[in-house]
């Protein structure tokens, strides 16, 4: 056990595109596991840390794409490993539309700094 802190994965929605429930699901899963890869290459044994405490997540939502790519290159800066989700656009949104941000799993205070004022899903 690493002792340095709770890690969480933190899965960040857009609300302004009014995606359907399963569309969002889509997305969030899709948001997870991409930034679940890039934590891997990362620091793998923060990710064996994230898997064996029971895989903490929490859903947040930004108004728009602006937002959401801001908080990407807020944490691209700060190298935690994340991962900007775009849409093939084969139902819902248009092709290319940035809909999801995955962040982590990493250390929750790292997270928390960036994402501490963001609403619940």
């Amino acid at each position: 056990m690493l002792r340095s802190g709770e890690i969480k994965q933190v899965i960040i929605i857009r609300s302004d595109l009014n995606m359907g429930k399963g569309k969002i699901a889509a997305q969030a899963a899709h948001a997870s596991l991409m930034s679940y890869i890039n934590a891997l290459n990362i620091d793998e044994s923060v990710v064996k840390e994230w898997l064996q405490e029971g895989e903490k997540k929490i859903v947040l939502k930004v108004t728009d794409e602006t937002s959401l790519i801001k908080l990407f290159e807020a944490f691209k800066f700060k190298k935690v490993p994340c991962a900007l989700v775009s849409d093939a656009g084969l139902t819902e949104v248009p092709p290319n539309t940035k809909t999801a941000l995955g962040i982590g799993p990493w250390f929750s205070k790292d997270l928390d700094q960036i994402t501490g004022r963001l609403k619940l899903l």
